[in-house]
């Protein structure tokens, strides 16, 4: 997804309207996560972000990150905020599994 949100509108509270963009990304990310992997047991869906005030402004952030972004452009004044969310497939990070040899007793 990329797209430019406006984050003003004549008839709504500012708030309301960030809340809106909000609910929009997280409404798109949940769509993502429901497709199907070839996979599901070793993959899983991670989100490579960018957000700023214009295309050519915006930084590259963790998708964690992404909502907190959103509220510091709101704070610079912007009326406008562009999103960019490119969904890919990630392996599991394989767990290491504990040596035997620290549960065995010495004789």
């Amino acid at each position: 997804m990329k797209k430019i949100f406006k984050l003003t509108d004549e008839k709504k509270h500012e708030d309301r309207v960030l809340e809106s963009v909000k609910h929009d990304i997280r409404k798109y990310v949940k769509r993502e996560k429901k497709k199907k992997l070839e996979d599901a047991k070793m993959t899983y869906w991670d989100f490579d972000c960018k957000v700023g005030a214009t295309p050519d402004t915006a930084k590259v952030v963790d998708f964690d990150e992404l909502i907190k972004e959103l509220d510091t452009v709101k704070e610079t004044g912007a009326t406008e905020c562009y999103v960019e969310i490119l969904a890919k497939v990630v392996d599991k990070p394989i767990k290491e599994v504990p040596e035997s040899s620290e549960y065995e007793t010495e004789s």
